[in-house]
């Protein structure tokens, strides 16, 4: 992909297109489109329009009716028509399905803009601002796709392509490098077309769709591959897990760029990448709470979006594993933002797929720095459980790790327990997995009083008992 940096003065432009179904409100467009242009400046491009229309359905052969297909073309220079050969199977057959369309909005009355001319200050200023990238703010199809590409002669790009190329971006670790390479690969299998290059080395019809077929077959090929790579690291990253199993687990779940990386630095101390930005983390990170004792570990995972793809979360289910086994989740939502109840269900929704909502949870309204002392009363009368914060406030993040260390107290024991000197090596671990709450010697060891997890106690006893 040509995209330029977000600050190079060759920015490339895009347009938006969006179908409006039945059902679906104009405010919920509107943040959808919102949501959508943070995706593509993300990607470092400069957003110079959108165009919406009302529709029972997606068109068959280029998302949009006629009328706003024109006018859509219009931003690109593009000719706004589908050439007959390729919207030819797509195009109603009858005056029944043709009226039906017509009712659905394909000759749509509003009329599209005038051309771009080459001719006037209007003309030239038109032209600066002409997009280079259609982006559609649905999931569509490989031939709606390239019909789309005909029609405004410039790169097509829908809302799964979009996210799949900014966690290409984004990916850091390896882990997630082959997580995202597949949903790329899985996304391009059914795009791939031949090449004007590969259909001149073959002699007929017959030849070149056989290249085209060893295309796929190599990119299947390639994703099997990178499959058993994955499942190697999967099975590392499942040791570690392990061995992490009896310790006090927290997730931090949420929608991208909800502030789970700001709430993880501030409640570990430990740097970790923040960005204000969509998607910024996708490498899970676990980092302790300091001085917790027993150990509290706090994982941040990757943020949600709607529509998100579903082979991005069958890539990253590996994971998302920590949200799935951790003891508590806090649900991060960013309160200053007037959709973050959408959000939230958003959130639910993944995790119900992934069978990771069963765990206690706690929902974290960030942000609320942004908020006034009113709109905080309401947040707090609507939802009574819920924290209010700001990941930038010490005194919250105080508050928010008592509140964690207070639920997971609940569940801990106290016991007394003889160390010899002889096991004395056994003080770090203890120490690291229990609260000591008073220690004396005398000569026949280290005598400790504990609080801590019936589990480790039990351990602990089998090793003190062990000759």
């Amino acid at each position: 992909m040509l995209t330029r940096d977000a600050d190079s003065p060759l920015r490339k432009r895009a347009v938006i297109a969006t179908v409006q179904l039945p059902g679906v409100t104009d405010d919920a467009v509107f943040a959808s489109r919102q949501e959508l242009r943070r995706l593509l400046e993300t990607l470092g491009y400069e957003v110079v329009g959108h165009v919406v229309q009302k529709r029972a359905t997606l068109a068959p052969a280029a998302v949009l009716g006629e009328g706003k297909l024109t006018e859509l073309a219009a931003f690109t220079g593009g000719p706004g028509v589908v050439p007959d050969a390729a919207s030819h199977a797509n195009r109603p057959k009858d005056k029944a399905r043709r009226r039906r369309d017509a009712l659905q909005g394909d000759d749509d009355p509003t009329p599209a803009p005038p051309p771009v001319s080459a001719d006037g200050a209007e003309a030239d200023a038109r032209a600066n601002r002409r997009a280079d990238v259609v982006a559609v703010d649905h999931e569509i199809s490989p031939s709606q796709a390239r019909n789309l590409e005909l029609a405004c002669d410039v790169e097509v790009l829908d809302r799964t392509g979009v996210i799949v190329e900014i966690f290409h971006r984004h990916a850091k670790s390896r882990e997630a490098r082959l997580q995202v390479e597949i949903a790329r690969l899985t996304y391009q299998v059914p795009r791939l077309r031949l090449s004007t290059k590969s259909s001149e080395r073959q002699q007929g019809k017959g030849a070149g769709e056989s290249q085209l077929e060893l295309d796929r077959r190599r990119v299947r090929d390639r994703i099997a591959a990178l499959r058993q790579e994955l499942a190697e690291i999967e099975a590392s990253q499942g040791q570690r897990r392990a061995r992490r199993a009896e310790a006090r687990r927290v997730a931090l779940v949420g929608y991208t760029n909800a502030g789970k990386s700001s709430l993880m630095r501030a409640m570990t101390g430990h740097e970790v990448y923040v960005a204000d930005k969509l998607f910024a983390t996708l490498d899970t990170t676990v980092r302790a709470i300091p001085d917790s004792h027993p150990r509290i570990l706090v994982s941040d995972t990757v943020g949600f979006i709607s529509q998100l793809p579903h082979d991005l979360v069958a890539s990253f289910r590996s994971t998302l594993d920590e949200a799935r086994e951790a003891s508590l989740l806090l649900y991060v939502s960013d309160a200053s933002d007037p959709t973050f109840r959408d959000q939230l269900a958003v959130t639910r929704q993944v995790l119900n797929e992934i069978q990771a909502d069963e765990a206690p949870s706690l929902l974290l309204l960030n942000k609320a720095d942004r908020l006034g002392r009113r709109e905080i009363a309401a947040l707090q009368r609507e939802f009574p459980d819920a924290v209010c914060l700001s990941a930038h406030r010490p005194e919250d993040v105080t508050a928010l790790i008592e509140r964690i260390t207070a639920f997971f107290d609940g569940d801990l024991e106290t016991a007394d327990v003889l160390v010899p000197y002889a096991r004395s090596g056994l003080i770090g671990e203890i120490r690291q997995q229990a609260r000591v709450l008073s220690e004396t010697h005398d000569e026949l060891g280290f005598r400790l009083s504990l609080r801590a997890e019936p589990a480790f106690l039990a351990h602990l006893h089998r090793r003190l008992e062990a000759p």
